[in-house]
């Protein structure tokens, strides 16, 4: 009796291919963001023209305040308006082709000149809610406006006190101040007048906004970064091959 010559099983096992990941979903709360911030800023800037006057008079209230405490020595009277601030100073320069005649220096300004940060801030608020129904958008845009307005006010009286010394020729015995005093008040003006008008306004939202920047802005940027990386290494190897 002959032993059965085992047969050898066939056995075509496919290879199981891997099944391939899905791709990653692209989160769009950050394109959303951009949308908004830029569509509202257009809108709300618009608006701002037509009520500025009455928005930004607290800030010629708040100047009329600092500039009695800050250059007394200038200010004889202010006078306010819904979109002006008239100031009359003691500063007396020499008017030309009138025989060394002597008057005083006045200036005025629109108080709402350094103000457009407003409708920046509140573009930014409104932008998070169409974005991703961020809470307290009316909280958060009543404490903006009110921590916006002294720093408003500050680039307001840099751009007043500037606006005498250079009627003055910087002259420092007409001014009757020292020089750091006026080299201090051409510093604030650059940076109340050149820096602070636009920067002023994303720092408050960051400020009132941080959690919101923080979870949706800064890690859908990190996420937008990681579903990245894939496209560039597959790039990479299909270009070695």
């Amino acid at each position: 009796m002959t032993d059965p010559t085992p047969v050898a099983e066939s056995t075509t096992s496919a290879e199981a291919t891997p099944t391939p990941a899905p791709a990653p979903v692209k989160s769009k709360v950050l394109p959303r963001f951009v949308a908004f911030a830029f569509a509202a800023m257009i809108v709300l800037t618009l608006i701002w023209t037509k009520v500025t006057p009455w928005t930004s008079y607290p800030i010629a209230v708040l100047s009329h305040m600092a500039m009695d405490k800050v250059a007394p020595m200038w200010v004889r009277d202010v006078h306010k308006q819904p979109g002006k601030i008239e100031v009359e100073t003691s500063v007396g320069v020499v008017v030309p082709n009138t025989g060394g005649r002597i008057a005083d220096v006045y200036v005025e300004a629109d108080p709402g000149r350094y103000a457009f940060g407003l409708p920046i801030f509140l573009a930014l608020v409104l932008a998070a809610y169409g974005a991703n129904r961020a809470p307290g958008r009316i909280q958060k845009a009543v404490i903006g406006y009110l921590i916006l307005l002294p720093m408003q006010s500050f680039s307001l009286v840099m751009y007043l006190l500037m606006q005498v010394i250079v009627a003055a020729n910087l002259d420092i015995r007409t001014l009757r101040v020292d020089t750091w005093q006026v080299e201090s008040i051409v510093f604030g003006y650059q940076v109340g007048v050149l820096v602070l008008p636009t920067l002023a306004p994303v720092l408050v939202w960051l400020l009132l906004d941080r959690k919101f920047f923080g979870d949706v802005i800064v890690n859908g940027w990190k996420q937008s970064m990681k579903n990245n990386k894939p496209a560039k290494a597959k790039v990479a190897a299909s270009s070695k091959s």
